[in-house]
């Protein structure tokens, strides 16, 4: 290596030293965040690789969307970089006594360079890029959908706490109930004729004329039952309403959500292979997808278990021993996904054939039968180890080829 580009990166600018051959810095500045900077830093750049006939190595450590526009600019020109964890960064640099500068920082980046050996980061497709982006916002829609059924949860309470027992909380006709009659006294107020024909053109979804009359009938046996803590035209009748058309556009966001990642993974290998495996729906194949990324950068199944953060941290010292757990220090969104998948495909055991299911049963009637979570664990260690190796050969899932590796 003949030349070192290292920045510290924060919002909006970073600090950047560039070190020679001898590890002397021949550079230090600032760099905005914006064009003319960039260009003169690609400049710059072109100017040392004309001298030393080679590109310099860059190195700079990831801050979430802060870093986004310098990565970008190294992709758009073709420059290789290095971008480093925070964590493993902190790691490498740490000394007994030592300074904590945006400066110092992109000083220790540079000389611990010449010291490490740290690999490329690998580009991916903008495929997985936007998949991430689409999984990241189907997931904070679903977060908000969760927070706004815990609201209408408790109002329901104080208005008509009869509702969510009669009707399934979940169902679309039970978030359009409640946004025609949050309270009972509306109910009353009411035929049963007109409130069965003000279900059936109210709801979204298609409502024959014989259930929507036998919802009439429950909701007004239990109208005339219920004794509510606020009148009908209290003000938290009309939040309950807000809040439930609110969920219906978000559970209907959701869902295109869904459709565009499936449009955008029709085709494509990963999205296959995935599909192919028992349990494993649109929905969680597409989030897989974006939340694993290119699994092509994973040069095996434990650099895998890693970033899911499923890889075993065991402490001893001395006498001193504590039981292996889990690290937790990979994606944990991705384990979230992982972790209702194998439930899912558990709950399924008697629809399907999966030899996952199958390895779960055996960790739970043998001997020394293990915990649920334990049990989920260790079956997503070996779905990991499948899906890289489907993955990686664009193998498709077949219970029988997998039936030999699990008895082994």
């Amino acid at each position: 290596m003949k030349h070192v580009i290292a920045l510290d990166v924060s919002k909006g600018k970073s600090t950047v030293v560039i070190y020679d051959r001898y590890r002397q810095c021949e550079f230090e500045g600032e760099l905005n965040h914006t064009r003319v900077d960039f260009e003169r830093l690609h400049e710059r750049i072109k100017e040392i690789t004309r001298l030393d006939g080679q590109a310099p190595e860059i190195i700079f450590e990831a801050t979430g969307v802060y870093s986004k526009p310098v990565e970008k600019f190294f992709i758009d020109f073709g420059y290789t970089y290095c971008r480093m964890n925070p964590l493993e960064a902190n790691l490498q640099m740490a000394s007994m006594r030592r300074n904590k500068t945006d400066i110092s920082d992109a000083h220790e980046l540079a000389k611990t360079h010449f010291k490490m050996e740290r690999e490329p980061t690998y580009v991916q497709d903008d495929y997985y890029e936007q998949m991430r982006a689409l999984t990241r916002y189907y997931d904070e829609i679903d977060e908000e959908v969760t927070l706004l059924k815990s609201r209408m949860h408790a109002l329901l309470q104080v208005s008509f706490p009869e509702l969510e027992k009669l009707i399934t909380p979940r169902s679309a006709l039970f978030l359009n109930i409640v946004q025609l009659y949050p309270h009972p006294a509306l109910l009353l107020a009411h035929s049963k004729t007109m409130i069965k024909n003000r279900l059936k053109v109210n709801t979204r979804k298609n409502l024959s004329l014989a259930r929507a009359e036998a919802k009439a009938e429950v909701l007004l046996e239990a109208a005339q039952n219920s004794y509510p803590a606020i009148q009908e035209n209290d003000i938290r009748c009309d939040q309950i309403r807000d809040y439930a058309a609110r969920i219906m556009d978000l559970v209907e966001k959701k869902e295109f959500i869904v459709k565009q990642m499936v449009e955008m993974s029709e085709g494509r290998n990963e999205y296959e292979v995935l599909r192919s495996i028992p349990g494993i729906g649109d929905t969680t194949a597409c989030r897989l997808i974006g939340e694993l990324g290119d699994i092509r950068r994973f040069q095996n199944a434990k650099q895998l278990n890693a970033y899911v953060g499923i890889d075993i941290m065991r402490y001893q010292s001395g006498n001193t021993q504590y039981r292996d757990r889990i690290n937790k220090r990979g994606n944990k969104k991705l384990r979230k996904i992982l972790y209702f998948m194998i439930c899912t495909m558990i709950t399924l055991r008697k629809k399907t054939d999966n030899h996952l299911v199958d390895y779960y049963n055996k960790l739970k009637t043998q001997p020394q039968r293990k915990p649920h979570k334990v049990a989920i664990v260790a079956c997503i260690n070996k779905f990991l180890k499948m899906a890289f190796q489907l993955l990686t050969h664009g193998t498709l899932y077949d219970y029988e080829s997998a039936l030999p590796a699990q008895k082994s």
